[in-house]
């Protein structure tokens, strides 16, 4: 997309980026919801507006400044609350409810590839030529946020499935990381661990993804 301009680029990303990490979140609450707790639909998270799920921060001015400075571009939204005491099983749906969120993701980067082969199919420019860009924006942000949440650190939700999937013992150990998880995923961005990590996974499934729409 290096033929875009700036404001070409935030047009392009800007629905891709609320989308994946509005219904990532959505995900979350509705499965914890179908499980027992009724958290995130009492104060309303399970709203499918952008505005119940924005962090000023996580959802506009880091995506923003990644890219700009042209980096390796992720974000988050709010945290949609989930009380695992009141799940059915607390343990074990802990694990589903963290899966969630990555298992959205997918079904969208799905969806994306399916649009940007429809603005293929179309080949009309002013309409396949938005829904392409879009479409492969929305492929590679899905596959960011999926598989940088599959990472098993707590409070990731890779390291909540661990948790959920482990003998108590190991997994009070890895829920005792919790308070480090962030720190330690900064640090990995910050020093270009986290690219050179998750990098490969990433562009061989986009690639994957990329034949599925016809964009390879």
């Amino acid at each position: 997309m290096d033929e875009l301009t700036l404001a070409q680029k935030i047009a392009v990303w800007a629905l891709p980026i609320l989308f994946a990490i509005t219904l990532h979140e959505v995900a979350h609450g509705w499965l914890a919801w179908i499980l027992g707790d009724d958290s995130a639909k009492r104060l309303g998270r399970l709203s499918l507006n952008p505005l119940h799920h924005v962090d000023p921060v996580g959802t506009v001015v880091v995506p923003l400044v990644m890219l700009l400075l042209g980096g390796f571009i992720f974000g988050w939204a709010k945290p949609v609350p989930v009380d695992f005491g009141k799940l059915k099983n607390p343990k074990r749906d802990m694990a589903f409810v963290a899966l969630a969120g990555p298992g959205a993701n997918l079904f969208m980067a799905i969806g994306w590839a399916l649009l940007a082969k429809l603005g293929i199919w179309l080949e009309w420019p002013y309409i396949s030529v938005p829904l392409i860009y879009m479409g492969a924006a929305g492929i590679f942000f899905n596959l960011i946020l999926m598989i940088l949440n599959l990472l098993p650190v707590p409070p990731l939700d890779g390291g909540r499935v661990l948790v959920g999937i482990l003998p108590n013992r190991w997994a009070l150990v890895v829920a005792r990381l919790e308070p480090y998880g962030m720190p330690i995923l900064l640090l990995l961005l910050v020093t270009g661990m986290l690219g050179k990590l998750l990098g490969p996974v990433i562009f061989t499934m986009q690639g994957l993804f990329y034949g599925l729409a016809g964009l390879s």
